[in-house]
């Protein structure tokens, strides 16, 4: 349960410090670090071990970035999403 609850500290975390990024198309950091936390978000999802309720925030939807991954920004979203989810599946417990 420790590796779920830094998990979750991980992802309010980065909500916090990347809210309004939708608006701040120049910092890119700000969309990877985004996409990484919802990465993590799907990859605890993916084995049950997560509820948005848990966060006491909204999540964004899933459906939120698509058909836009030729734009910058998108690529650091996405980029960041993978690599949430692939770290956090990589600690995770099977």
């Amino acid at each position: 349960m420790d590796t779920i609850n830094t998990l979750t500290k991980i992802v309010l975390r980065l909500y916090s410090e990347t809210d309004g990024y939708m608006n701040d198309q120049s910092d890119v950091q700000l969309w990877y670090n985004r996409g990484y936390a919802n990465g993590i978000v799907s990859a605890l999802r993916s084995k049950n071990l997560f509820t948005a309720a848990s966060l006491n925030i909204p999540l964004d939807d899933e459906e939120l970035h698509q058909g836009q991954n030729f734009m910058e920004w998108e690529k650091a979203y996405h980029h960041g999403f993978e690599m949430g989810q692939r770290e956090a599946s990589e600690v995770l417990p099977a």
